[in-house]
């Protein structure tokens, strides 16, 4: 790319608006692709990393959000997550867990699940071997017509059953969306599922197609972390970056000339920022209302889950030999996960200490979370005691609530042409791109592809 970095003798500004992940990716692509560009990162909050904040519980780190990342990416590669902080130099920081093997909770007890499956939906519909499930009968043509988008239990409850949808597929969106199967896109979900729906008449098919396409090593991990926690890999980025303002608000993005002007700061003290090109890395709705003053651009119509994560520090407990477990819905506990988390990954071991948190929130059912802090605490204790099948837990050493309100995008079907939709629009002015989950998915390799993909774009339409 030839680089154009003077117009008129002054050097070029590009701005990018939120300090999350995606956000900090894009700053340090358009950094490292475009070093004749002034980069300026905006976020609102005191300190960088939006949901990703490592805290002290009982002398030692916890997660406040993400405690991992995928290692992998589709196509056999490292992920975005890794190859990231492999460039700010956290390569050797990166861990995996010691034991990934984890449960569902049914039945009054904690049942492996199933293997072979995808997101929790079997390849096997053996009747003898699995029962309850619907007879996997051909179609007269392939399950999803090319961008068709349905919901993913619109595709599997009547291929698979309620049982399947209720009991494995549901907890584990659950796990990553807080969402719902009767709710959530299809192909925000299970991507690689839809595309292989395109091409075969039954699921059994779709989803053997969808595993084969995975490119990972056999046996190699399917998480990382970083060790030092998520913060380390936050400030990693940060400090790549010359020119980072927190506690300041973006107010109002309008056309000024060739580019931008945005108006930054408190009602009161505000103040004006002049760019070239912007890159727009914050949530659906904030995102929304700064466009909405662009020649009265929409936003993507997005809905948002709330949930709140519990972590306990307890006097060294026994707990069955697993990673953690999931619980479903339909089983009317509040609880929908829980990470051992000192036995998921062996870095944070401490004598004497079990570390165990507790994720609470679903989309459409989130009451509980207007529970005090103690309230939900103690309903916590409750919950994972009687899942685990024992009397109490022990009190607590230490505790904490972390709450995430409107934290988690509930994608529906078609929500990708949406998000298409809102780009193209934006070609028609001055360069200026979206990224984030609201657009290309949650977990934070998704959020760093989309970063990088927004950087890209926005070079692109300033050398253009």
């Amino acid at each position: 790319m030839a680089a154009r970095g003077m117009a008129g003798g002054v050097r070029r500004r590009v701005v990018v608006i939120g300090g999350g992940i995606a956000g900090l990716a894009a700053a340090h692509r358009l950094r490292e692709r475009a070093p004749h560009l002034d980069v300026v990162l905006f976020d609102q909050g005191d300190r960088p990393g939006g949901k990703l904040r490592t805290v002290e519980l009982a002398g030692g780190p916890v997660e406040r959000g993400a405690e991992s990342f995928l290692s992998g990416d589709p196509a056999g590669g490292p992920s975005a997550a890794v190859r990231l902080a492999e460039q700010v130099g956290l390569g050797d920081a990166i861990v995996h867990p010691a034991t990934s093997k984890a449960a569902v909770a049914v039945d009054g007890g904690l049942h492996d699940l199933p293997p072979g499956t995808l997101m929790g939906i079997p390849v096997d519909t053996d009747p003898a071997q699995h029962p309850d499930l619907h007879p996997d009968l051909p179609g007269s043509g392939p399950l999803l017509r090319p961008g068709e988008d349905v919901t993913v239990g619109g595709l599997v409850r009547p291929r698979r059953g309620d049982l399947v949808v209720d009991r494995f597929v549901e907890p584990l969106l659950g796990g990553v969306y807080a969402g719902r199967a009767d709710r959530l896109s299809l192909r925000m979900a299970l991507p690689a599922l839809a595309d292989a729906a395109e091409r075969s008449d039954t699921l059994t098919g779709a989803v053997r197609s969808a595993l084969a396409a995975r490119r990972s090593t056999p046996g190699a991990p399917v998480f990382s972390t970083v060790q030092g926690g998520m913060s380390r890999l936050v400030d990693a980025i940060a400090a790549t970056l010359p020119d980072v303002r927190l506690g300041l608000p973006v107010r109002e993005l309008r056309r000024h000339g060739t580019g931008w002007r945005l108006t930054v700061g408190s009602t009161r003290d505000a103040s004006t920022v002049d760019a070239d090109g912007v890159v727009l890395a914050v949530p659906a709705t904030p995102a929304a209302r700064l466009l909405s003053t662009v020649d009265g651009l929409a936003g993507v119509p997005l809905g948002y889950a709330s949930v709140a994560l519990v972590a306990l520090a307890l006097p060294a407990t026994k707990l069955p030999e697993l990673s953690g477990f999931l619980v479903p819905a339909t089983d009317g506990f509040a609880v929908k996960a829980v990470t051992f988390f000192d036995q998921k990954w062996s870095h944070l071991r401490r004598p004497g200490l079990t570390l165990v948190r507790a994720s609470v929130g679903r989309a459409g059912d989130e009451h509980q979370l207007q529970r005090t802090d103690p309230d939900l605490l103690d309903l916590v204790r409750d919950e994972v005691a009687r899942l685990l099948g024992v009397d109490r837990l022990p009190d607590p050493v230490d505790a904490a609530v972390f709450r995430w309100g409107g934290g988690l995008p509930q994608y529906e079907p078609h929500h990708r042409d949406r998000v298409a939709a809102l780009r193209a629009a934006l070609t028609a002015h001055p360069a200026i791109t979206v990224a984030g989950a609201a657009y290309d998915g949650v977990g934070i390799p998704a959020c760093v592809t989309s970063g990088w993909t927004a950087a890209d774009t926005l070079l692109e339409a300033l050398e253009g």
